[in-house]
């Protein structure tokens, strides 16, 4: 695989970063607060660790009553593409036609890469009304249904010819108003977050351009991250193989540039990484916490593609769980963490507020926790049952279900999202 080159920035910057670009990095920090917040020096939240089995128990119920066969399918953007009954994936490749593993493969790496970049909270409002089938979606279903199908259109394209692909010229001339009328909003149907969702989306297509040695040359595109892991050949070697922490590093690396540049180490954008005073760690990488959610995400909605593909993907225990608002919510609303005021849940917070920073912390720790105590449930062991399927079976679910039950489907704490961190 073609090591990445990391954007430019001062030594002492670009080693910090690069120290936070890890698992490992994020589930030492996330560890830090959790230890401080069992010591009772949280100033937000306490753990309760008598309450992991209500949890746990939770998570068990829902993953028997989803996958009641057992087989449990990892987390991914997939199975949002999968709403209603609906083959997508069959969709595509009947559209593609006959063509090589790697052709398919570069497809569906350009999809995930819009779909998951898309993926952030719709809010509570927002609908949408597939027009082959009339079935209507909302949520996460709804933002993977629609982008499925702003994607055959050839909404992200610049060529006509070949609408089932991304590009780098589709991506910097999209604009919000095309994006929100594929994704049908309207005034008496608004999605939150739409221009932080289209800006996002032309930060890639810039950086993808002034990346070809990532992206590709001629017509660069979010594949070019497949193509570099397979190296240029027209089907996929038979020993083609990966490592989850690789997928992930490429996109930390060749996708910096578009997050916002509020949260960057000197020059040296993070991204999904935030301040902390309570932290530590060596030189500038001090008083950060990483999670780098969206592009875990990413990575485990690709890990699926690869493998259809025909890559072998090795490691998935490596990637943590995500410090989303459902994972989040499923520990608040099982008592497993408890606010100290309860009043915090009626305020508005940012992604860098230390509440927030902190609640996220402690849900990737305490998720790893969680995992272990379910998988006793369901007599399963982490070869059977890996973190990315306690997630699909599992976590993620249980905590929609018990936000709708307690508040109606609306998350435990407020978050002011932009559309790339929720």
């Amino acid at each position: 695989m073609t090591p990445v080159q990391p954007l430019p920035g001062s030594a002492g910057a670009e080693e910090a970063a690069s120290a936070l670009r890890s698992t490992r990095a994020i589930r030492e920090r996330c560890g830090q607060l959790l230890a401080r917040a069992r010591a009772g020096e949280s100033r937000w939240l306490t753990v309760e660790d008598g309450f992991m089995e209500t949890a746990a128990r939770e998570v068990a119920d829902i993953t028997r009553k989803r996958y009641p066969k057992g087989h449990i399918p990892l987390h991914s953007r997939w199975r949002h593409l999968e709403a209603g009954g609906v083959d997508r994936k069959a969709e595509l490749e009947r559209l593609l036609g006959p063509v090589p593993n790697a052709v398919l493969g570069e497809a569906m790496v350009d999809l995930t890469f819009v779909s998951v970049l898309l993926d952030a909270g719709a809010g509570h409002e927002w609908k949408y009304v597939e027009p082959a089938t009339g079935q209507t979606f909302t949520r996460s279903e709804g933002l993977g249904v629609a982008s499925f199908h702003a994607f055959t259109a050839g909404l992200f394209s610049s060529d006509r010819k070949r609408p089932l692909q991304v590009d780098a010229a589709g991506l910097r001339g999209l604009s919000t108003d095309h994006l929100a009328s594929a994704f049908q909003v309207r005034d008496n149907n608004p999605l939150v977050g739409i221009e932080g969702r289209a800006v996002l989306l032309r930060r890639l297509g810039e950086e993808m351009q002034e990346r070809p040695e990532v992206f590709g040359g001629e017509v660069p595109r979010p594949s070019g991250i497949y193509a570099q892991i397979l190296s240029p050949a027209p089907d996929v070697p038979r020993t083609a193989d990966v490592t989850a922490h690789d997928i992930l590093s490429q996109i930390l690396l060749s996708c910096s540039g578009i997050w916002p540049s509020s949260n960057a180490i000197g020059s040296v954008p993070m991204g999904d990484c935030w301040r902390h005073e309570a932290v530590r760690g060596e030189g500038l990488s001090d008083g950060w916490v990483p999670f780098h959610k969206l592009s875990q995400w990413l990575t485990y909605s690709l890990l699926e593609p690869f493998a259809w593909s025909g890559v072998k993907v090795r490691g998935l225990e490596a990637l943590t769980a995500l410090p989303e608002y459902r994972n989040g919510g499923l520990l608040l609303d099982t008592g497993v963490l408890r606010l100290r005021d309860q009043a915090a849940a009626r305020e508005t917070w940012k992604p860098g507020d230390e509440l927030i920073v902190e609640w996220r912390a402690l849900t990737v720790a305490l998720m790893d926790e969680l995992a272990v105590e379910v998988r006793k449930l369901l007599h399963l062991d982490e070869h059977r049952m890996p973190l990315a399927c306690v997630l699909e079976g599992g976590t993620w679910a249980a905590g929609r279900e018990l936000a709708q039950r307690h508040r109606g489907g609306l998350p435990p704490l407020k978050v002011a999202s932009d559309g790339t961190v929720f």
